[in-house]
């Protein structure tokens, strides 16, 4: 991966004078924020049963690519208490985003969810639109996979970033945001559609969000689309609180447990 990287670097060094990217005006996010969510089953029989705890940190370090800065994000999650008896799970996910435009430069994804794993590390060129990865999972080995991508791709974790930079000051219930993503060396698109607005109860108090519910186009990596709705802070912070999708019985959520380092005071939180 090292050897990949400083290549590139070179290359980006040559395009950049030449290339023009665009720029994201973004209000929302800075180095030093952590976002910590409790994963958990809720049920009228169970109660409240948590599953994993996930935390998203973009670190102090800008890591200048083609002389410009970046942000580094990683985010971990894993599996806690009984659940970690039949099905242990232990993810982390690396980024390096462009602080200007706000699209990834390389992303890297560790799994390790009942014994499957996934190693993979992915380069982007977002000057060609090209995406060069290297895959490595329980079953096979894939190596510099050259995959070419939409104008400002984003990876998994970007995605989520870049999508707190939206300008919703306008927004009306059924408009939809549609972000480009790259995963498993292939492109697909997710849309979040606005619902309205609603004052959500969490652990940490009432906050006044903006209701999404984000679809997916189904293919390979997508069988349908997921059924999930998604509650973001009502201030200029734009933090996701808590997602839930319903299953057969309850519904399984992620809540926003505690933070940090954010950029704007968190005027949504109003008890």
């Amino acid at each position: 991966m090292g050897r990949i990287l400083i290549i590139l670097s070179f290359c980006f060094l040559t395009l950049s004078s030449f290339s023009q990217l665009r720029k994201i005006n973004n209000t929302a996010f800075q180095r030093g924020e952590v976002l910590t969510y409790r994963a958990y089953y809720d049920a009228i029989l169970t109660g409240k049963v948590t599953a994993g705890e996930a935390t998203l940190e973009i670190t102090n370090e800008n890591r200048q690519i083609a002389g410009r800065n970046t942000f580094r994000i990683v985010g971990t999650g894993a599996s806690k208490g009984a659940f970690n008896l039949f099905f242990k799970v232990y993810d982390r996910y690396e980024t390096i985003i462009d602080e200007d435009a706000i699209i990834p430069w390389i992303f890297i994804r560790r799994v390790n969810e009942g014994g499957f794993k996934i190693d993979q590390d992915v380069v982007f060129n977002q000057f060609k639109n090209i995406a060069t990865s290297n895959n490595v999972t329980s079953k096979k080995t894939t190596k510099n996979v050259t995959t070419k991508v939409k104008p400002n791709i984003q990876d998994i974790i970007s995605l989520f970033y870049y999508a707190r930079t939206f300008d919703v000051s306008n927004i009306k219930i059924g408009d939809e945001f549609s972000i480009d993503f790259f995963i498993d060396d292939s492109v697909y698109v997710t849309k979040l559609k606005f619902l309205g607005k609603e004052t959500v109860k969490t652990s940490l108090g009432k906050f006044n969000c903006l209701k999404f519910k984000p679809l997916v186009l189904v293919g390979n990596f997508f069988k349908e689309p997921y059924p999930m709705t998604l509650y973001i802070t009502d201030d200029k912070n734009h933090i996701p609180v808590l997602a839930e999708s319903a299953v057969i019985v309850g519904k399984v959520k992620l809540e926003l447990i505690k933070y940090s380092g954010l950029k704007n005071p968190m005027t949504s939180k109003v008890q």
